[in-house]
């Protein structure tokens, strides 16, 4: 049995995000791990535009969105410190869109699914039972418009995007050893 997670924190001059994903698993033997757990994400942003002299400029226009994702993982460890992952996510997403110009708030509420593919690396992780660290580079292959790991072009198409992601994982109950 083991816990860990993951957080996420980004921020620039126009948008803010922070989340976590808590998570809980088993170790089924040395080579595959299972488990569950929650992404939650709020982002913030401030909308950008072009003055009438071509300069970028902030249009006072705002996006808030809050992102509830239950997930399940699982890991194949083909070597002790590289693995593969497939995680399915189901995100209930929440934005309000906020008018720099006066205009009533507009709320918006939507559903994306999402399955993650993609290969990771684990350091300290010899077997069962060890506390590590690890690193993964995946990629959300239903490319769902409303995924937050996709970009949607203005013509309509979906664009796959890398997802790197960070976390920890910490035995539980061990014993000694």
């Amino acid at each position: 049995l083991f816990v860990g997670g993951g957080i996420d924190l980004s921020f620039s001059s126009y948008n803010f995000v922070v989340g976590g994903s808590p998570v809980i698993g088993y170790s089924l033997n040395r080579w595959v791990d299972v488990g569950i757990g929650v992404n939650v994400t709020y982002i913030s942003q401030r909308e950008f535009g072009y003055d009438a002299n071509g300069n970028e400029a902030a249009t006072g226009n705002k996006i808030r969105q809050t992102n509830i994702a239950p997930i399940a993982f699982a890991r194949v460890y083909p070597l002790k410190f590289l693995f593969i992952q497939a995680q399915g996510e189901q995100h209930f997403i929440t934005q309000k869109y906020i008018s720099g110009y006066g205009l009533p708030t507009e709320k918006a509420r939507f559903d994306a699914t999402s399955l993650l593919l993609g290969v990771g690396y684990a350091n300290g992780r010899e077997g069962v039972g060890d506390f590590f660290y690890y690193i993964s580079l995946s990629v959300d292959v239903l490319k769902n418009r409303y995924s937050p790991y996709v970009q949607r072009a203005l013509n309509g198409d979906v664009n796959i995007l890398p997802i790197f992601k960070a976390g920890i994982q910490v035995p539980l109950f061990q014993g000694r050893r």
